[in-house]
């Protein structure tokens, strides 16, 4: 999706997790953007993430990410299958693609 990310996974300490993820991924699609002479948009986007790490004392010079996450316990099989069905179709929904891909699929836990 072009402003959101889903996922499904498991962890011990999913928070601990989503935070070093968000923080691994802000730092390298930062640099990515800083490093690309292609990147028409850099200054730009560059600019919106200073912008917005000004506004919370917990980042550094940019921030990436949005504060928060919406997560979503699935505990049961349906649950999961659900949630997966919505995670295949919303690009198709956006009309981004026109049929889901399934890249891999989680062993024991679904279809």
């Amino acid at each position: 999706m072009t402003n959101h990310v889903h996922l499904i996974c498991s962890a011990p300490s999913l928070p601990n997790v989503m935070r070093d993820l968000k923080k691994y991924t802000a730092r390298f699609l930062v640099e990515a953007i800083k490093s690309n002479p292609r990147e028409s948009r850099k200054n730009w986007l560059l600019w919106m993430f200073k912008k917005a790490a000004e506004k919370s004392a917990s980042h550094g010079e940019y921030q990436f990410w949005q504060p928060g996450g919406h997560q979503v316990e699935l505990n049961d099989n349906e649950l999961m299958e659900q949630r997966l069905e919505y995670l295949h179709q919303n690009p198709v929904k956006a009309g981004f693609v026109e049929e889901p891909v399934v890249l891999q699929q989680c062993p024991g836990l679904c279809r």
